[in-house]
């Protein structure tokens, strides 16, 4: 019983700290970047793409980025989105080591799109 205690008391500090981190990332200014343009760059599989996405947005999943980077633009500006915003975080730091200056976290694309009210395009 105490380690069932334990492991949800970790589990539930977990995600509060997810949810702050992605209240503040999504209240820092992204609303802006996306009326000037930024780019939409959804790092899952082209699976997960393909069932449903923020229109407009670019796929370049996270286990194809090291090769891919080079197709992105690295004066534009780029807004990272997954799933839950763990893979997005990972994508974020390695084009960041890759040299580009304008690259944020948008955590879920899902919340993303939901909060800036941004069209979705769902293949099925």
């Amino acid at each position: 019983m105490k380690k069932l205690l334990i492991f949800c008391g970790i589990v539930l500090i977990v995600y509060v700290v997810y949810r702050i981190y992605k209240y503040q990332t999504l209240d820092n200014g992204l609303d802006v970047l996306i009326r000037q343009g930024a780019v939409i760059l959804d790092v899952r599989t082209e699976k997960e793409f393909e069932t449903g996405h923020i229109e407009g947005s670019q796929n370049i999943s996270l286990g194809t980025i090291r090769e891919r980077y080079r197709e992105l633009d690295p004066d534009k500006t780029y807004i990272t989105v997954c799933s839950h915003g763990l893979r997005s975080v990972k994508v974020e730091h390695i084009l960041k080591e890759k040299g580009f200056k304008h690259v944020h976290n948008g955590g879920a694309w899902s919340d993303l799109q939901k909060s800036f009210n941004l069209e979705i395009s769902e293949n099925k």
